[in-house]
């Protein structure tokens, strides 16, 4: 059985782990189905491919410039903690569940594509990292959970687990992604759902008489602030250089230059500089690559939802969403890394003395992503003050979650790292919960949380999503009242002026 191991193992870490592959096999699926001839087949698989991968390039350099700053911030800060790091514990479990997580892996997208061809839940997930990360998360709990002997039904209840997640999430944000789009031809396939729903409802609390975030008006000096790249890339020189100025003042001089690697002052504050600009230059091509990805997985899609799975739509990750709100990106993130702060606050006030949760230390990546991610959101239902909510919000769920889930993994010989996004922290920590009744409680317990999910995303579909429900209805009523008034208020001006003409004309 090892040449199957090998197979699985290349299928889910060379292929089904590459989002760029996957999203151009996708593709020409898609194309195919639509019957296209080949040579269309081939150019829009690769121009599907070459978007993702520049996609995946501007989120580089954005993680890029971003981690230094989270370096600094922690050094001038004296914060001590946990990272929450995907990547970094995925790594590490790889070394013990590697094969296993290969079998849910590849048999949890086969389920995914069962559920969104028989169920009302018609979402086939895209996001290949993010798959990999649940994929790994679920294998350890699970394994550790049922204990030795019993790999092969790990990999069934973990496959099971993994192929509902991934279709019931993007049904439960979907109200508000089709608020955020504006039509139903894309949904969001990112584990940060639980942070973007919380994000659009704590919009439609709170924003129901404020604007868009795209409608700042600025003054005329600062017109050129109306260029979402320019207006990033300053509010990140500003952040930086705070910071920077700090770190030379607060911290030993060979310690501040070591982390940007430079040798004098004058380098290390052009080196912040210089990150800042970048970071705007990796936002600029996220944008570039969302808008060249939608332009050929859309179109072909449709074959894929008349052909294989009636209906379907392509979960895609959360940059899809930022060219719907580029001021929001900015503001969500923001928002979202100072209610980190303040979630972290709370954990070294109360939540670590009292029940002995970690610190978690606001990573700038995760709360770019997702926080952008959640102002996005958060605006499309409740404008500039919604952004600002639902970015923190979201920063305090992804600082909480964590930390519970981490406490879940430390039983597992994971107690110095734990995954960021919510829905890992959410599903994850009922999952491990339930395998504490012991195997067979646990297997009941697993399996019957994975049906009620499914259930449950079928009738909120039915009664919500297809019934065509609008989160923030009462405010875009504000909006169509506020517009029509600034009509009727141009109008009057227009007539006043026509009649002071008129009466200047017979004088």
């Amino acid at each position: 059985m090892d040449w199957l191991v090998t197979i699985l193992n290349f299928i889910g870490q060379q292929i089904l782990n590459v989002p760029a592959y996957l999203i151009g096999i996708i593709t020409a699926i898609g194309l195919i189905a639509l019957r296209r001839n080949s040579g269309q087949v081939v150019g829009g698989a690769l121009k599907a491919a070459l978007g993702f991968l520049i996609l995946g390039a501007g989120a580089t350099v954005v993680t890029n410039s971003l981690d230094p700053l989270g370096t600094l911030i922690l050094a001038v800060t004296g914060a001590q903690g946990v990272i929450p790091t995907n990547e970094v514990i995925t790594a590490i479990a790889q070394e013990d569940f590697g094969a296993q997580s290969a079998y849910v892996l590849t048999l949890g997208f086969l389920v995914m594509l069962l559920l969104a061809r028989f169920t009302p839940l018609k979402y086939v997930f895209l996001t290949g990292h993010h798959m990999v990360f649940m994929a790994t998360m679920l294998t350890v709990v699970l394994s550790v959970g049922l204990g030795e002997g019993l790999s092969w039904l790990v990999v069934i209840i973990g496959a099971f687990l993994l192929g509902v997640v991934m279709v019931v999430m993007p049904a439960f944000v979907h109200p508000w992604t089709k608020k955020v789009t504006g039509n139903d031809t894309i949904a969001i396939g990112h584990f940060g759902t639980l942070g973007y729903i919380a994000a659009g409802a704590a919009g439609q609390a709170v924003g129901r008489r404020s604007k868009s975030t795209e409608d700042i008006k600025f003054p005329q000096g600062l017109r050129f602030l109306r260029d979402s790249m320019v207006a990033t890339a300053l509010s990140m020189v500003l952040i930086y250089l705070v910071f920077s100025i700090w770190g030379l003042i607060t911290l030993p001089r060979e310690e501040a230059l070591a982390i940007f690697d430079v040798a004098d002052a004058g380098a290390f504050i052009m080196a912040g500089f210089g990150l800042a600009l970048q970071f705007g230059v990796g936002v600029a091509i996220i944008l570039y690559g969302v808008r060249t990805v939608l332009g050929e997985l859309v179109p072909a899609f449709q074959g894929i939802a008349n052909k294989v799975v009636p209906g379907a739509k392509a979960a895609l990750d959360i940059p899809i969403v930022f060219p719907f709100g580029q001021n929001a990106v900015l503001i969500g993130f923001l928002s979202s890394f100072a209610g980190g702060l303040v979630a972290l606050g709370l954990l070294a006030v109360w939540l670590n003395p009292v029940f002995g949760l970690a610190l978690i230390l606001p990573g700038m990546v995760p709360h770019f992503f997702t926080g952008g991610g959640a102002g996005v959101y958060g605006n499309a239902t409740g404008g500039r003050r919604g952004a600002m909510a639902g970015g923190f919000i979201n920063g305090v769920i992804i600082t909480i979650l964590p930390a519970i889930l981490l406490q879940v993994l430390g039983e597992f010989g994971f107690a110095n790292s734990t995954f960021g996004d919510a829905d890992f922290g959410w599903f994850g920590t009922i999952i491990g919960l339930s395998l504490r009744t012991g195997t067979a409680g646990g297997i009941v317990l697993t399996v019957l949380i994975a049906l009620v999910l499914v259930v449950a995303a079928s009738i909120y579909q039915r009664k919500v999503v297809d019934a065509g429900w609008v989160p923030g209805a009462n405010r875009d009523k504000w909006l169509e009242e506020e517009k029509a008034a600034e009509k009727a208020r141009a109008d009057a001006a227009k007539a006043a002026a026509k009649d002071d003409a008129d009466k200047e004309k017979d004088v």
